[in-house]
C-alpha cells in the first residue's frame, strides 16, 4: 500500500485549501484515510478519517465545522477541504490509512500505513 498527499501551500487567514490523498494497493474499500498534522514544535495530532466503505467522517474538535473529508473525485482518493483556516493549522500534514472503519480518533501507532507530509502555512 503507498499513500501520496498532495495540495499543501500557503493560504490566507480565513482562506481554503483543499488537501487530496491518494492510495494504492487496497484490493477492497474496506480502509480508512485519516489526516494528521504536525505543527512546528508540537507533537502529531490526529485530524480526521474517513471510512471508504460507508463514507463516514470523522474530526478531531479542533477542526470540526471548518474541515470536511470526502471521497476525491479521482478512484481510491479522499480529500480534506480546509476552510476558514487560521494561523493554527499551519502544520505540516499527513495523510496514513488502516484496514476496516474508522470510527473517531486513532492513535498514530494503529495506522499502518502512511503517505509523506504536506506542508500547509497560513500567513498573511
Amino acid at each position: 500500500v503507498q499513500l501520496q498527499a498532495s495540495g499543501g501551500g500557503l493560504v490566507q487567514p480565513g482562506g481554503s485549501l483543499r488537501l487530496s490523498c491518494a492510495a494504492s494497493g487496497f484490493t477492497s474499500d474496506y480502509y480508512a484515510i485519516g489526516w494528521f498534522r504536525q505543527a512546528p514544535g508540537r507533537s502529531r495530532e490526529w485530524v480526521s478519517c474517513l471510512s471508504r466503505a460507508d463514507d463516514n467522517s470523522y474530526y478531531a474538535d479542533s477542526v470540526k465545522g471548518r474541515f470536511t473529508m470526502s471521497r476525491g473525485s479521482i478512484k481510491d482518493t479522499a480529500d480534506l477541504q480546509m476552510k476558514s483556516v487560521d494561523f493554527e493549522d499551519t502544520a505540516v500534514y499527513y495523510c496514513a490509512a488502516h484496514h476496516g472503519f474508522c470510527s473517531g480518533y486513532l492513535a498514530e501507532e494503529h495506522w499502518g500505513y502512511w503517505g509523506q507530509g504536506t506542508l500547509v502555512t497560513v500567513s498573511s
